[in-house]
């Protein structure tokens, strides 16, 4: 048989694909552990925007048992927030004009 065989070209081919099959397979082990992580991330935040109560609760169980501590963090929270939003709204106008 010679290098110009149909066939032992297509062996040749399948065992590379194995091989390169092997090596992403070992490649994206690596990302499994953080993929997971995102993938629990997100399914607990789509849970908590479809049961709003219960974060609601926790926080009124803080003002009751905790009420200095819950308005100290809530000032700072608030601080956050507005600081996000602002971050957002430049970093969509930095978008705007890139995209010009």
């Amino acid at each position: 048989m010679n290098r110009d065989d149909p066939q032992l070209r297509q062996q040749l081919l399948l065992i590379r694909s194995t091989e390169l099959r092997y090596q992403l397979r070992g490649s994206l082990d690596s990302l499994q552990r953080p993929a997971a992580w995102i993938d629990q991330t997100r399914a607990s935040l789509t849970w908590l925007y479809q049961h709003p109560a219960w974060p609601l609760a926790g926080v009124l169980l803080l003002l009751l048992l905790k009420p200095a501590r819950v308005i100290s963090w809530s000032g700072k929270l608030w601080w956050l927030w507005k600081t996000a939003r602002q971050l957002q709204r430049w970093r969509a106008s930095l978008l705007a004009l890139l995209a010009v």
